[in-house]
């Protein structure tokens, strides 16, 4: 099944009352690698009141963590992770950094402030979708690759590689679900004259936003 994935992570800001919150996501795949992006963001901004955060890892969802970092209980993770979770996208964590600004903002305005600044940070990122695919092998003659280049651009399935030799050897990634389709089709496209081989499964991205 297909899901979604942070491809490039962003950040944003926001203030409210003179308090500054910054955003930074970033794409991890471990809690581990999780961890150690937020004591990169305490780190950098060392001087800031709060470093608080939250992540998502495994294509089902399987690991959220969120925490508050001296805010009130529930003003802040757990706002920044509904919002990643809102979102759909896996394998992501986003530290959400406050500079006080002197004004106390209640539990509603933090809630708020941290919602806003974890949708402004993801505004600026890169989302993909990864799909499960399979490489496929095409063999064809000399003749006949001008009609399976054509086929493979109008469906914008793009070649991993080619070898031209004594035939032409092309190698593409396709959606799994799309698999029996594209041999039909491309089989048609040069009247049985290809050869399909599957190589193997695996997964590849696809830009969303």
């Amino acid at each position: 099944m297909a899901y979604l994935i942070l491809h490039e992570g962003g950040t944003g800001e926001i203030e409210e009352k003179k308090s500054r919150f910054i955003a930074t996501i970033r794409p991890v795949t471990t809690e581990e690698e999780a961890r150690n992006f937020v004591d990169e963001m305490k780190k950098q901004y060392w001087d800031a009141r709060h470093n608080c955060y939250a992540f998502i890892l495994g294509e089902n969802a399987d690991i959220m963590r969120f925490s508050d970092d001296g805010e009130p209980g529930g003003t802040a993770g757990k706002p920044i992770l509904e919002v990643l979770s809102g979102s759909g996208v896996r394998n992501i964590c986003c530290v959400v950094t406050r500079y006080f600004g002197g004004t106390l903002l209640g539990t509603g305005g933090l809630v708020r402030a941290y919602t806003d600044a974890t949708k402004a940070g993801l505004d600026n990122c890169v989302i993909a979708r990864r799909i499960p695919g399979v490489r496929m092998k095409i063999r064809v003659s000399y003749s006949d690759i001008g009609k399976v280049l054509f086929f493979l651009e109008e469906r914008k399935m793009k070649q991993e590689s080619s070898d031209y030799a004594e035939d032409v050897c092309v190698e593409v990634l396709i959606s799994a679900e799309v698999k029996d389709r594209f041999v039909k089709e491309l089989t048609e496209a040069t009247a049985g004259r290809c050869e399909l081989e599957e190589l193997g499964r695996q997964e590849f991205d696809e830009i969303v936003l």
